[in-house]
């Protein structure tokens, strides 16, 4: 899919920067040809002989290396690329870029480019919420900088929150997405992710332990075969992707007048988990303790989203992909289901405590359809997203 495309390749000092020795074999898969630039800083993380290595490319590090400037120069070095990637990019090489500063190789690559620029941040929780970082992420962005991630996650310094850098696989998509139009180049998806969240009062609330991982993958996934994707999202854990029309929402109600609102659409996925009941009548005001007495509360059904889209005479999307979380006789009940809401497919996954899916970096699903159940191995779910998204273009060709 990037055959003869060529990427350079700029890591900067961060521990993440050990990610990129797997972003290089991941493009090199995909026929993308690699050329590395290491800072100084880079060094002390991964060494120039494993990236050499890797990319099967010399390694440029020297603003100021003679030979290199005869062979090509670094101005010539920054245009010939079909798009420079910086991964990891630190909060100092934002601050360059966003500033103009040219003071290394790097960041002298990135003032003369004519390319465009994709970051994959990363940096301690509290220098990405810093407002310098922000204000440099806004400059960056009303460049025409690409950003992908950060993540949400545990940190090497020990603290936890937005910073991570993003995967390499996810890269490899927001990559494959810039540079390819892909099989799904003029298609719209709709895809739904994340809980909801159904109010009680005006501090309480009932939800679900869905992350909104799965949906989010599958969004990016999707983004990257070239598709136009609408993100509708419930309260979820983990940020949402870039290069995704995002539509917040909280309850289901809102969830479902959003899906309406993005309609038409050539395919829909349904991975949300929508809470099957709200409160009746939530409270204007905190329920508040009398004397022991417990609360009563009286529940209505929520509307049925998938059901509602499945069988819609007129706007409905050629492929309706729905979600079944289940715990109990999973292709049964999913099957069922499948035939109940009136979609084309059900992606089934086993929920029990016990396998650690939900809220989890893995899933293990089967795909029921009209012809049969397909059952995939245990991948994580940027595989699994990227799997799905596959079936998917590959039906709506």
């Amino acid at each position: 899919m990037l055959a003869s495309k060529r990427i350079l390749l700029i890591i900067t000092g961060g521990i993440a920067a050990y990610k990129c020795l797997e972003l290089i074999r991941l493009l090199r898969k995909q026929g993308a040809s690699v050329t590395p630039v290491l800072t100084k800083a880079a060094e002390q993380f991964v060494t120039p002989l494993s990236v050499s290595a890797l990319a099967g490319e010399k390694v440029y590090t020297d603003l100021f290396d003679l030979t290199d400037e005869a062979e090509m120069g670094h101005i010539q070095l920054s245009r010939v690329a079909d798009l420079v990637v910086v991964a990891p990019a630190t909060a100092d090489v934002m601050a360059k870029m966003a500033q103009g500063r040219a003071d290394d190789l790097a960041s002298t690559l990135l003032l003369a480019t004519d390319t465009p620029v994709m970051i994959a941040p990363a940096m301690n929780v509290r220098m990405w919420q810093h407002p310098a970082t922000q204000r440099n992420l806004a400059t960056l962005k009303s460049d025409n900088v690409t950003v992908v991630g950060p993540n949400e996650g545990d940190m090497a310094c020990g603290e936890y929150g937005p910073g991570r850098m993003s995967e390499p696989a996810e890269i490899l998509d927001a990559i494959t997405a810039k540079l390819s139009g892909g099989p799904l180049k003029g298609k719209h998806i709709l895809v739904t992710s994340g809980p909801t969240h159904e109010p009680i009062d005006p501090v309480r609330y009932i939800a679900n332990r869905s992350s909104g991982a799965q949906g989010t993958a599958i969004a990016r996934a999707l983004a990257a075969l070239g598709a136009d994707v609408t993100f509708v999202t419930g309260p979820a854990d983990v940020t949402p992707p870039e290069g995704v029309r995002v539509v917040p929402v909280e309850s289901a109600n809102d969830m479902l007048a959003a899906v309406q609102s993005a309609l038409p659409a050539d395919g829909a996925v349904f991975a949300a988990a929508v809470a099957d009941w709200r409160v009746a009548s939530a409270s204007g005001s905190k329920i508040k303790k009398q004397n022991g007495q417990l609360p009563v509360l009286e529940f209505a059904e929520n509307p049925d989203i998938l059901a509602t889209v499945s069988q819609m005479e007129s706007s409905r999307p050629g492929l309706v992909v729905g979600f079944a979380a289940e715990t109990d006789d999973v292709i049964a009940n999913a099957t069922a289901k499948r035939q109940r809401k009136g979609c084309d497919w059900i992606v089934a996954n086993d929920v029990s405590p016990e396998t650690g899916i939900m809220g989890g970096s893995e899933n293990a699903v089967t795909l029921i359809s009209e012809t049969g159940a397909e059952a995939w191995p245990r991948l994580s779910k940027i595989e699994t997203a990227q799997r799905l998204a596959q079936k998917i273009a590959e039906a709506l060709q």
